[in-house]
């Protein structure tokens, strides 16, 4: 039997409620920082729900080469295209929540989460944003005939001629589509969309003036206007270019609320524990300020971002929001 000197030293020994409730975190804390401290554990699959050959290919092995050096284990890209890019986001939704299996996206990710009916996955709450790692500018085209030369004159000459103007898109209910009819919206025109089964057939039929115009990034409209055979009009990105002197943004020729940049980002399973999000996201900050990387971008002008978890997670729900009023306005219905 205790004495009483000895009872009142264990009951002086025993824990408060409060350390008792700091206690019960300590397993999941500990996990957390454990299991980030130990990852990756194995190699890590990049899926791209695009067909291989497209910029997600290119810029995912810059990231998993990266990765790879800093991280230790292999980074691997492999691809699950099909029905617009769903095959894909839904696979990587429903993989293990550890971190070794991701999701490589474009600005497509949140047009499909407005124009899919029934996805099999939540967009928002299934995936989980990482970091937007690249933006890219992009420009408003015409074909060289038009007899315009930049963005008042394209709308003046649209306005004059509703319904006239053929706007080349690569698929109804997709990115081009969308943006055409928010532009339309915001300028008060009205335009007749011609869809095309993706940017190099409707590209085609616009250097050969079959189409009046047509949305592009740097990269893909350069060559054509080199060539001649498409006019630039307007920058839709906020970035100017020295590839176009002197051609200013949508915004700067009345209407500031237009922008728009072709994006790419890293998103994984909704569950994966938040210290594994946080130094993922870390080693693509780092990664995007590497003057090699740098200089392997810089041909086509993309800009390195390597944002927060949180920036990027807001650029996501933002875009999600403005394409579903849009759809629900121009009634527009992707082709699943």
């Amino acid at each position: 039997m205790l004495k009483a000197s000895q009872f009142r030293t264990t009951l002086m020994a025993l824990p408060t409620l409060a350390t008792l409730a700091s206690m019960a975190s300590w397993p999941q804390t500990v996990l957390a920082q454990g299991s980030a401290a130990a990852y990756p554990a194995r190699p890590v699959t990049i899926i791209s729900p695009y067909v291989p050959g497209s910029s997600t290919q290119s810029d995912g092995l810059v990231w998993a080469d990266k990765l790879r050096e800093s991280l230790g284990k292999p980074f691997l890209v492999d691809f699950k295209p099909g029905a617009g890019t769903t095959v894909g986001n839904n696979y990587v939704a429903k993989a293990a929540p550890d971190g070794h299996t991701l999701l490589i996206v474009t600005g497509a990710y949140t047009i499909v989460a407005a124009t899919y009916k029934d996805l099999a996955y939540d967009p928002i709450r299934d995936l989980a944003p990482v970091s937007m790692n690249t933006r890219r500018p992009t420009l408003l085209v015409v074909k060289s005939a038009l007899p315009v030369n930049n963005f008042a004159e394209y709308i003046a000459y649209a306005k004059e001629r509703p319904e006239m103007l053929n706007f080349a898109t690569t698929g109804v209910g997709g990115q081009y589509h969308l943006i055409g009819a928010w532009m339309s919206g915001l300028t008060g025109t009205r335009l007749t969309y011609v869809h095309y089964k993706g940017a190099g057939p409707a590209f085609a039929d616009l250097a050969a003036g079959r189409v009046d115009a047509s949305i592009a990034n740097f990269n893909f409209a350069f060559p054509f206007i080199k060539a001649g055979k498409i006019k630039p009009i307007a920058i839709l990105s906020t970035r100017h270019s020295p590839l176009f002197p002197g051609m200013k943004t949508a915004g700067e020729q009345g209407f500031p609320d237009f922008e728009w940049s072709a994006w790419g980002g890293i998103l994984a399973p909704a569950k994966v524990p938040q210290a594994i999000i946080n130094k993922l996201a870390g080693e693509f900050a780092r990664i995007a300020k590497m003057p090699d990387v740098i200089a392997r971008f810089a041909n086509d002008e993309t800009e390195l971002v390597g944002s927060t978890p949180e920036y990027f997670g807001k650029v996501i729900v933002s875009e999600i929001t403005r394409w579903k009023r849009l759809v629900q306005e121009h009634g527009i219905r992707a082709e699943e």
